[in-house]
């Protein structure tokens, strides 16, 4: 019996017209199966091409950290690249080398203690990038616990509940208690005092976000590795941090030199951050870079034969193209840090400007301006009865905006935000445009008798409720 999948048997299904203008043959495609013959390339392009078009404009998507721009320099050397295994690094000896390259950058941009020997690497997106950053504080507190004679059962993490959902991916995968400091009040992220009530002995690290994704607001890891520095002379607990600065690793460094938050404080292990945000490459890259090789647990590292030596590689993906490798160095040499820095300050002077502008309508409450991320959170007054900020996002969705509406998490469900995302290709003429549309949606919306939609219509995805998602 032939193995051949015998379409003309198979109930009938949802099938594409192809317009006769661009058609050859045939005139009807199956959307969810193999067709039966091969298309003509301009064909096939053209109805994938066409049905892409539904999707948003990424330029209008303010609900995004990713990169959705790039230099036509950085996106041909890209796309020369796409066909270029990461992971064959003795077969592409420049691209694993300007990894490298990358990586050593990074540390110095953190103040590693030795950059040329932190290690480092490359990985498809922060998330991946974490989830390297908790192995290795765990595998760091296994080994102490061990030669210490002691239990190494029930590890935890402590973080804030405002992490993103890969650090609950971590401790799910891997068998760690995460412990997630809520909100209270007014304090929307982690603070020092409410991070040590958290740590015991089983404690592998904590986690302290530069850059949340709720408000944009960084957490105060000075103050936090203050804290742990205090429960260490007290207890003898030696717990390291872990800084997730996806975003603010690549704005801070440039719009707030003198903001210690990095490898400046010793108890700083690990940070990551990504490529693809403000870093300003397309998706999907992430860095991870730890202040020393002890940092980094040998037995982690895997060694490869790279020209007649060894390379050490710690990744949890294998193949992946090095185009986004290849077009963060040239963004490194591109624009050097007085080019970081000028672009990362535009963003945050078209951010903080919005911001007033945006205060100066009436109804929103600002609860963050742009003034660390490039990013603002906006509530509405508790007067504002006739629509709620779902209703408001829906309403900028008719002008091509997209604009998220949220609620935060425990204890501050009761919170509906309005976020901002200002990245490197909005303008203040794009933000002129957003103002005047918001202006007009809010017209609209005053007419009504009170809010029609609520946080059930929100397209926004949490992510198990516990952080905005990553892009």
């Amino acid at each position: 019996m032939s193995s051949r999948p015998e379409y003309d048997t198979e109930a009938p299904r949802p099938e594409l017209s192809v317009n006769p203008l661009f058609t050859r043959e045939p005139v009807r495609i199956p959307r969810d199966r193999f067709p039966r013959a091969e298309l003509d390339p301009q064909v096939a392009y053209q109805l994938v091409h066409d049905e892409l078009l539904l999707d948003g404009n990424p330029r209008l998507n303010l609900a995004t950290f990713v990169t959705t721009w790039m230099e036509p320099e950085a996106t041909r050397l890209a796309t020369e690249s796409l066909i270029k295994n990461m992971i064959d690094r003795d077969e592409y000896p420049r691209t694993a080398d300007l990894e490298n390259r990358c990586v050593r950058m990074l540390a110095g941009l953190w103040h590693a203690p030795d950059a040329r020997q932190a290690p480092g690497c490359s990985t498809s997106g922060s998330s991946e990038a974490c989830m390297l950053g908790g192995l290795a504080l765990k595998r760091r507190w296994q080994h102490a616990r061990r030669a210490a004679g002691l239990s190494t059962e029930r590890p935890n993490i402590v973080m804030g509940i405002n992490t993103q959902v890969c650090w609950q991916k971590f401790a799910d995968y891997w068998d760690v208690e995460a412990r997630l400091v809520p909100m209270e009040g007014d304090r929307f992220h982690l603070s020092g005092p409410a991070a040590v009530e958290h740590c015991d002995e089983n404690t592998i690290g904590l986690v302290a976000i530069l850059g949340s994704t709720f408000d944009g607001s960084y957490e105060p890891v000075a103050d936090i590795c203050a804290a742990l520095d205090e429960l260490h002379d007290r207890t003898g607990w030696d717990i390291q941090v872990h800084v997730d600065a996806a975003s603010g690793g690549m704005v801070a460094p440039f719009c707030d030199p003198d903001l210690v938050w990095d490898f400046r404080l010793p108890r700083v292990a690990s940070i990551n951050v990504s490529g693809h945000k403000y870093g300003l490459v397309s998706p999907g890259l992430g860095w991870v870079v730890w202040r020393a090789a002890d940092a980094l647990p040998e037995d982690l590292v895997f060694r490869v034969n790279y020209l007649g030596g060894e390379m050490p590689t710690f990744s949890l993906t294998f193949s992946r193209p090095g185009s986004q490798v290849v077009a963060q160095y040239y963004n490194f040499l591109r624009l050097g840090f007085d080019g970081y820095r000028r672009v990362q300050r535009y963003s945050r002077e078209v951010a903080q400007a919005l911001a007033g502008r945006i205060a100066e309508l009436g109804p929103f409450r600002l609860l963050t301006r742009g003034g660390e991320l490039p990013v603002l959170a906006v509530a509405l007054h508790e007067q504002i009865t006739a629509y709620s900020v779902f209703d408001v996002s829906l309403e900028l969705r008719k002008s091509g905006w997209i604009v998220p509406a949220y609620t935060f998490p425990e204890h501050r469900t009761d919170l509906a935000v309005l976020r901002i995302v200002v990245r490197n290709g909005f303008s203040h003429d794009l933000a002129d445009l957003l103002l005047g549309d918001l202006r007009r949606a809010l017209g609209r919306l005053e007419r009504q008798a009170g809010p029609v939609h609520g946080p059930e219509s929100a397209s926004f995805a949490h992510g198990a409720g516990r952080g905005p998602d990553r892009g």
